[in-house]
């Protein structure tokens, strides 16, 4: 199973989505509450897969994407947005997220979309 980094303003999503990551066998290895934190701590852990929130202070998460991209290409994040910001994921797609998932979040597609960008 794998290492994972979650990247999201709010603790309550962060607590969520750990949740979720580890009934389904995976390890939260760090958390981060913007995308500063979270490019300085990929660099750190290098963890396995990262679910980054679109939207947060400081750095968005579109920024800190393509700054964990360009320090390893072959990082594999997902984003995870809000519903209605479809436009938003289509332009994280394209700067190199391996998959999104929508906020509220559904377990079941939340570690389907984990284990098929993990394998």
């Amino acid at each position: 199973m794998a290492n994972i980094l979650v990247v999201d303003d709010a603790k309550f999503i962060r607590v969520t989505l750990a949740g979720i990551l580890e009934q389904g066998g995976h390890t939260v290895i760090g958390e981060a509450e913007n995308g500063e934190q979270a490019v300085n701590v990929y660099k750190r852990l290098s963890p396995d897969l990262v679910t980054m929130d679109i939207t947060m202070p400081e750095k968005n998460g579109m920024d800190a994407l393509e700054e964990i991209k360009a320090y390893d290409s072959q990082a594999k994040v997902i984003m995870c947005s809000a519903m209605g910001q479809q436009k938003l994921v289509v332009q994280a797609i394209e700067k190199g997220a391996k998959d999104f998932i929508v906020k509220p979040f559904d377990e079941n597609r939340v570690l389907e979309a984990v284990n098929r960008v993990l394998s």
